[in-house]
């Protein structure tokens, strides 16, 4: 019987830790790396509540065993139906206790194609051979930062995701640019941290989803029928997205409308009265920011302009593939993108043979539901098969590289 491929999975988010628990379990050897549930930890805000319900906040594992019902019964703690980030990481680290014990908290430097697979480069200069590599590090290295702000030093203006504590800006003046759940949310999170806040948004108004309906509050089979565990999108395209083989069969023109029709920017109904002490400009847009002394100064399309002690940027991220900063040069050029997403076979395989990505960066093979963490539910148990499956099975040699290059 051929060996088992050994495989390097770089990540030790929901994702990183699910694919590990999958392959694992179908004796494959699988590696990690990377500091557990760190993303999560370092640079969401201290207070959020994952807009998710229970029910979408479970990482797959192959014997569904790991949930987050089991968590509060090893823990002894009950959990409230929106789970506080705290709550999550704990859960992930736990869930890593079980399924990947090993992890290699050292982080991956550089991937470079090999004879036998990749080579992959640690921080503190080790090197290891894998056969396969699965790049699952999130939206890490993705941010969106507006061109408006592209000259504003760190200190005035900033990514929603450079923050976990707020309370630094208690007392400050900040403006929250953005009109999704991450603005509204940092916005009430700054609120509630003693700061005064000012959301701006293009959007003429906050879309706020609400279950407040019988049907979605009353279980039942009717209930089933329309809405999915995953929780991803309105009725009808909710069961498109979460089933990823219904959306791929999608023309491929309807595939951007259907994901945007899903995940565009809305916020959570439960954060209406906590937002009350919030002002909301909507409708406008930056079109200027400079500092003036140690404030910026920010001017809008409607010709007002206020002075600030800082900027939020919650405005999210944008998959780039040519980010990655541990891809070598003859990884990026041999890797097929499409709008800054790789290119992915059913096994979340890219043009480079036995480069895997898993996660946000699957979303537009894959369909939005990758982008969350109930997309573990499909993604892991796919991978695996891809890598069992015989003809994926043996080494990745550096002849299929140069081939990848010249298609």
């Amino acid at each position: 019987m051929a060996a088992r491929p050994r495989i390097a999975i770089i990540g030790a988010g929901p994702y990183g830790l699910s694919a590990a628990a999958h392959l694992r379990s179908a004796g494959v050897e699988a590696r990690v790396f990377g500091r557990p549930m760190d993303f999560w930890e370092r640079q969401m805000p201290a207070g959020m509540l994952l807009r998710s319900p229970r029910e979408a906040s479970r990482i797959s594992d192959p014997g569904h065993v790991l949930t987050l019902e089991a968590y509060e019964q090893a823990q002894a703690v009950r959990l409230p139906a929106h789970v506080p980030l705290s709550d999550f990481v704990a859960y992930g680290r736990w869930f890593q206790s079980r399924c990947a014990p090993d992890v290699d908290r050292r982080m991956v430097a550089r991937v470079d194609p090999a004879a036998d697979g990749f080579r992959v480069l640690l921080e503190d200069g080790e090197s290891i051979l894998a056969e396969r590599v699965v790049v699952a590090t999130g939206l890490a290295a993705f941010p969106t930062r507006p061109v408006e702000f592209g000259g504003v030093p760190a200190a005035l203006a900033s990514h929603s995701s450079d923050h976990h504590d707020l309370a630094a800006f208690t007392g400050k003046q900040v403006m929250v640019v953005g009109g999704g759940q991450s603005a509204v949310e940092c916005a009430v999170l700054l609120h509630e941290n003693g700061a005064d806040v000012e959301v701006v948004s293009r959007a003429p108004q906050i879309r706020w989803l609400r279950r407040s309906g019988w049907l979605h509050a009353t279980p039942g089979p009717l209930h089933r029928l329309l809405y999915p565990p995953t929780d991803v999108g309105p009725p009808g395209l909710n069961w498109v997205v979460a089933l990823p083989e219904l959306f791929r069969s999608m023309p491929a023109a309807l595939q951007p409308r259907i994901a945007y029709r899903c995940i565009r920017p809305a916020a959570s109904g439960w954060l209406i009265a906590r937002a009350a002490g919030v002002r909301f400009t909507l409708g406008r847009h930056v079109v200027r920011a400079q500092p003036a002394e140690d404030r910026l100064e920010v001017s809008l399309n409607d010709g007002s302009t206020r002075r600030v002690d800082h900027v939020t940027l919650a405005t999210g991220y944008r998959v780039d593939v040519a980010k990655y900063p541990f891809l070598s040069p003859d990884l990026s050029r041999w890797l097929r993108s499409r709008g800054g997403y790789p290119e992915l076979t059913d096994g979340f395989e890219s043009s480079v043979p036995g480069l895997h990505f898993v996660g946000a960066a699957a979303a537009l093979s894959f369909g939005p539901i990758v982008r969350f963490v109930c997309g573990t539910w499909y993604t892991s148990p796919a991978l695996t098969r891809a890598v069992l499956a015989p003809s994926r099975t043996g080494h990745v040699n550096r002849s299929a590289l140069m081939h990848a290059q010249s298609s």
